[in-house]
């Protein structure tokens, strides 16, 4: 195909999906495909979807509906439903027959076969539908990177925690480690091309190797990724607390490149809800790990997942999940109202939340964390900070603005700074969610 044609590709959810969509675009370029900059100048649209939480299904019904009209303007465009949401038992018929106009419903397993998908979707005369299991390997994919500094490498695919509110060992399968040697080979190939920060991705990268035929744990990963020349900072998620080690806290604190910025979601306070979730582990165990990290790794930061409203959660479980962020002072938390998802077992348990208190709890909630994200950052005043600059400030072109290796946000005042080099700025300003500072001129870049 030539490069007239192009394509668009809107992606939700986590950073798995993300590195699908560059892999479903690195497939389209190697087919002669360019990329778009608005839906209407797209010959193949695509939305790659996520199933965690109801509200992000409401957005893509709602994407699709306005997608009517694009296909009315255009009858020869391609339209693409793919990912999570549609591996959900029963969702590719519905979304057949409601949005008929769709051509190619794809599910996440499948996405080795996306050009034959596509070419069957362009001479087939219904929507075509594939989302049967299957096994997913990496190294075979062509990638379409999202930028040049940083960069996504799948460690592992699926997941076997089963916690009762999540529907990703559902639509992802079970936990499927890709060989060690097969990760390395990608990441210096990275490296050598320039990318300054690599992240590994996982559902539960710490439980990375299990299912392998020969010993490796995440800890030895970890070190073999960071001994890779050329590598400035490494990150990884996500990470769940019941297999995050001792061993892995002391890997990260001996390399000079792996970031220490700890995300641990706890999800709630309540030993009673930790168990309805069937997360496998308790608040005691938490605090133990997180006394560990601090005692090891001083200057880090650990931030965390909550989610306020689980059926069952009663008052007092909830002054529970509000009690551990004053013991662990979270830098930051990402909170979630539960959101019932069909096919797991808390969507029927009993004693489910009503929304006019998941709104009150979720409200308290943020306002506490705010408070202490204030105050912790409101400590880096005066401090100098080690920064890699993504580029100019999304919200205020006059500043450039970078991450700490703690994973915090700065927007800095400078005279010119190329995306990818390394500066030390000053911390002037402090807010909960951002830092303002300075360039400070001694400092070498890369």
């Amino acid at each position: 195909m030539g490069e007239h044609f192009k394509y668009l590709i809107a992606t939700m959810g986590c950073q798995m999906n993300v590195y699908d969509s560059e892999v479903l675009a690195g497939y389209l370029e190697s087919m002669g495909f360019a990329k778009a900059t608005v839906e209407a100048d797209a010959d193949i649209l695509i939305l790659n979807t996520c199933a965690v939480r109801q509200k992000a299904e409401e957005k893509v019904l709602s994407k699709l509906g306005t997608w009517r009209t694009l296909r009315e303007n255009n009858p020869d465009m391609l339209m693409v439903l793919w990912g999570c949401m549609v591996q959900q038992e029963g969702m590719a018929d519905h979304i057949r027959q409601r949005f008929p106009y769709i051509d190619l419903i794809g599910g996440p397993h499948v996405l080795g076969r996306f050009p034959e998908l596509i070419e069957e979707a362009r001479i087939a005369r219904s929507t075509v539908v594939c989302v049967e299991d299957g096994e997913r390997k990496g190294r075979e994919f062509p990638v379409k990177r999202g930028n040049t500094l940083f960069a996504w490498v799948p460690i592992s695919y699926g997941c076997n925690n089963y916690c009762t509110y999540c529907v990703v060992p559902y639509v992802r399968g079970p936990e499927r480690s890709r060989p060690p040697a097969e990760i390395i080979e990608e990441v210096e190939g990275l490296s050598q091309n320039g990318y300054r920060e690599i992240t590994l991705l996982g559902q539960n990268v710490n439980s990375y190797g299990k299912d392998l035929d020969y010993y490796i744990d995440f800890a030895e990963l970890l070190k073999m990724v960071s001994h890779i020349p050329g590598l400035l900072r490494i990150r990884y998620m996500t990470s769940h607390p019941r297999d995050f080690t001792e061993k892995m806290v002391h890997t990260i604190a001996q390399a000079t490149n792996i970031c220490e910025h700890f995300h641990l979601p706890l999800q709630a306070g309540s030993n009673r809800i930790l168990g309805l979730m069937n997360r496998g582990y308790t608040r005691e165990s938490y605090l133990n790990l997180v006394n560990i990290i601090k005692e090891t790794v001083p200057h880090c930061s650990i931030t965390t997942d909550f989610i306020v409203g689980f059926p069952g959660e009663n008052e007092m479980d909830f002054e529970m999940t509000l009690d551990m962020l004053e013991k662990v002072r979270f830098d930051a938390s990402f909170n979630f109202v539960y959101s019932p998802r069909e096919g797991t077992s808390a969507a029927t348990m009993p004693d489910q939340v009503p929304a006019t208190e998941k709104r009150r709890r979720i409200i308290a909630l943020n306002k506490l964390q705010t408070q202490i994200s204030q105050k912790i950052n409101e400590q880096l005043l005066g401090t100098r900070q080690e920064l890699l600059v993504e580029g100019k400030s999304k919200t205020d072109t006059t500043h450039f603005s970078g991450r700490t290796r703690t994973n915090k946000i700065v927007h800095f005042l400078a005279d010119e700074e190329p995306q990818g080099s390394v500066v030390t700025v000053e911390i002037l300003e402090a807010k909960a969610w951002t830092l303002r500072g300075k360039s400070i001129k001694d400092d070498i870049s890369f």
